[in-house]
C-alpha cells in the first residue's frame, strides 16, 4: 500500500492508513515527557523533542535530507512542527493525522 499523503491547511500530512505507512521515517513526538510515557503511550522508535525551545534547537541540528514525521497527541502541535521544520528548508517532513489518539484508535502497537 502507498503512503498517503495530503496537504492539509499547507502541511503535508501522512493519513495513517497502516503501521508500515511510518517505515523509512525519522519519528520525533512532540509532546511533553508525561504525555509520552502516559495513556496513550508512544511509538517504539520515537524520539521525544517537546514543542518550543528544545525543537528548535533539534531541528536545526537535523539531517535535511532525511525524511521526518512529527507526532503528537492529535496532530495540532505535530503541524506547527511540520511548519517550522519546512520553514527550515527541509522538504521531506510531515505531519500524522490524528496524532496518538487515532494511532491508538487503529489499534497499532505502543511503548508507555
Amino acid at each position: 500500500m502507498t503512503k498517503e499523503i495530503q496537504n492539509i491547511n499547507g502541511v503535508p500530512t501522512l493519513m495513517l492508513q497502516a503501521v508500515t505507512d511510518i517505515e523509512g521515517m525519522e519519528l520525533v513526538d512532540v509532546r511533553r515527557p508525561e504525555e509520552f510515557n502516559g495513556e496513550l503511550g508512544h511509538i517504539d522508535g520515537a524520539v521525544l523533542v517537546t514543542l518550543g525551545p528544545d525543537l528548535e534547537s533539534f531541528i536545526a541540528k537535523m539531517d535535511k535530507s532525511k525524511t521526518v514525521l512529527f507526532i503528537c497527541r492529535s496532530g495540532m502541535r505535530s503541524a506547527n512542527a511540520t511548519m517550522f521544520a519546512k520553514q527550515l528548508g527541509f522538504e521531506k517532513v510531515y505531519n500524522m493525522n490524528g496524532g496518538m489518539m487515532l494511532w491508538n484508535q487503529l489499534g497499532f502497537p505502543t511503548k508507555s
